[in-house]
């Protein structure tokens, strides 16, 4: 079965760190470019951050220094670490393949497969 699976969410306080997973079964991920979203009540869903099959990685301004992206080829999976977190940063958080060409990672529309996400709530 073709999936992707999000976790490693969860309550946390501000000024803390949480590290997501997004695990792929039934395809390659290192054959993808893997994006991370996240959608907060009401609002739109928006990039976080990119990780190309090539290597490059992309992030939005506002997690920018704060978030890093990275892949575990040998495990399938796709990281987020998520440090100094705000309580904007609340939101459910997804995964997806890219099948853009190439210049709008940002994109919610440029992704094709998405897992269901996994929520992180920052708050004290």
């Amino acid at each position: 079965q073709v999936q992707l699976v999000e976790s490693g969410g969860g309550l946390v306080q501000p000024g803390g760190s949480l590290r997501l997973s997004c695990a792929a079964s039934g395809f390659t991920l290192d054959d993808y470019t893997i994006g991370w979203f996240r959608q907060a009540p009401g609002k739109e869903r928006e990039g976080v951050s990119c990780a190309e099959s090539k290597g490059s990685t992309y992030y939005a301004a506002s997690v920018k220094g704060r978030f890093t992206i990275s892949r575990d080829n040998t495990k399938n999976t796709v990281y987020l670490q998520m440090n100094s977190l705000k309580p904007e940063d609340t939101s459910v958080y997804y995964c997806a393949t890219y099948a853009g060409s190439g210049s709008t990672w940002y994109d919610r529309h440029e992704y094709d497969f998405w897992g269901r996400g996994t929520q992180v709530t920052v708050s004290s």
